[in-house]
């Protein structure tokens, strides 16, 4: 590096550029790096620096303070936007000491804000029966498949790739179970209980085969209207029908059926160690968060119900 100046205006118009021609990045994100860059420029003016060399980690670690406390100018950010706002100077300053303009990167010890927990959405007992009593109204096809499609989803905890992915060589209903595909095709087994072997066993036999009727043979479980396999997105179509048929719309997901199985699972008492199996879970610190989810509404019983709990 040079002894000359760093200029933060011209570095951050070569960061873009790179950005732009060598990275291909969007134009939306441009434009948000763009914007990053100007609050991160204007504040480093606001401290009098006009040299990059001079950028310590206390001054980044101090903009981000800034983010999240605003000014008269700019409201304060939240957490997650602030977060992003620093990656972007984080991304800036290592583009500087990749291409030697500076010899040290002051914001690479400097970490975004944790967010908060963010616990997975999981809907009550009755809002699941309430579910799946209105996907088992009707007698065609597809309400057969849509009944038997939501049962393994709050059934066996399947993600929806593992459930459009199930073959029917995957179900062994007479041992009251199925195989599921996981991330990194890892296979499991996981029970299935009387009520989804119920629904899965009349789909196959009074709805699968007049669907493969309109399709060329596959081994898939379940089928799409034309005899192929079941997309993930016919399958989240599904969900969102019948969600909106029971009264749940914008409330349940493929994903709120995973969660409410497993909340419902360690509400009933289950260790945590059998819902990780079950989920698929490599790390039982993956499926603790649902413990968090069983704690709050335990403590919302608690303040309900306790005489000095209020």
């Amino acid at each position: 590096m040079s002894g000359d100046r760093v200029d933060p205006g011209r570095a951050v118009r070569e960061w873009l550029t790179h950005l732009d021609v060598e990275k291909g990045r969007s134009r939306h994100t441009l434009a948000a790096y763009r914007r990053d860059g100007d609050r991160y420029l204007a504040f480093l003016a606001g401290r009098g620096i006009d040299d990059l060399r001079a950028v310590t980690e206390a001054d980044v670690t101090d903009f981000l303070v800034h983010l999240r406390t605003g000014d008269d100018d700019r409201p304060p950010l939240s957490t997650t936007s602030a977060a992003r706002s620093l990656v972007a100077v984080r991304t800036f300053h290592r583009f500087l000491a990749l291409d030697a303009t500076l010899t040290a990167d002051p914001a690479a010890a400097v970490s975004p804000p944790a967010g908060p927990d963010r616990l997975p959405k999981a809907i009550s007992i009755e809002d699941v029966d309430r579910l799946l009593s209105v996907a088992s109204v009707g007698d065609d096809a597809s309400a057969l498949r849509d009944q038997a499609l939501l049962e393994i989803l709050y059934g066996a905890g399947a993600r929806i790739s593992e459930a459009t992915g199930l073959d029917i060589d995957d179900l062994a209903l007479d041992e009251g179970v199925i195989r599921l595909r996981g991330k990194g095709n890892k296979e499991r087994l996981v029970p299935l209980g009387t009520y989804a072997a119920a629904a899965v066993s009349a789909y196959l036999v009074r709805a699968r085969p007049a669907l493969a009727t309109r399709g060329t043979g596959t081994p898939a479980l379940f089928l799409n209207t034309r005899g192929g396999r079941l997309s993930r997105q016919g399958a989240w179509g599904i969900i969102h029908a019948v969600a909106d048929r029971a009264g749940l719309g914008g409330r349940v997901t493929p994903h709120t059926l995973r969660h409410s199985f497993a909340t419902h699972l360690l509400d009933g008492g289950a260790d945590v160690r059998i819902v990780q199996e079950l989920l698929g879970h490599s790390s039982v610190t993956t499926t603790q968060i649902y413990t968090k989810v069983s704690i709050a509404r335990l403590r919302e019983v608690y303040a309900g119900s306790h005489p000095r709990a209020r």
